[in-house]
């Protein structure tokens, strides 16, 4: 089905092109970083083990094997079938919404639950609840928008 871009919404463009900026960091800051974890420490994407303990940077390196392996072909999946109005592309981009949602709360909350460890020297959290529940709060939305969405086509 072809699409005519002067007829896209902006709910459509809403979705697109965050998404494509969190596929963008999402390459950067977890992908390279699934193929050593002291290679995202030296780009400064991720934590130094002095900080977070051997644990959290397992932790944190779990999240980037599975963000390359999972996350990353399914957002983009989503994004190229959500562009080309395909059904297919609405079920994937719903599925990179859910994974949207899902990261950064465990994330948030496993920072909640680190605090005191010890070992744990985390001391600015800051760029965590800045980022985290914006891209919390953009999957939210976009599950929400793409469901109602779903439901209006359906009649």
């Amino acid at each position: 089905m072809a699409t005519n871009l002067d007829n896209r919404g902006a709910n459509f463009w809403a979705l697109q092109l965050p998404g494509w900026l969190l596929l963008i960091y999402l390459v950067y800051a977890q992908g390279i970083t699934a193929f050593g974890y002291d290679l995202g420490v030296a780009m400064g994407t991720q934590e130094p083990v002095e900080q977070i303990t051997g644990i959290g940077a397992a932790f944190w390196y779990g999240f980037a094997f599975a963000d390359l392996l999972v996350y990353i072909p399914v957002l983009l999946a989503g994004l190229i079938g959500h562009w080309r109005a395909r059904q297919w592309g609405r079920g994937w981009m719903m599925a990179a919404l859910g994974i949207s949602v899902y990261w950064p709360v465990v994330c948030l909350a496993a920072l909640v639950a680190a605090r005191g460890a010890p070992g744990w020297n985390l001391t600015d959290e800051a760029a965590y609840w800045i980022v985290l529940p914006v891209i919390a709060a953009w999957g939210a939305w976009g599950l929400v928008t793409l469901s109602r969405d779903s439901r209006q086509a359906a009649g």
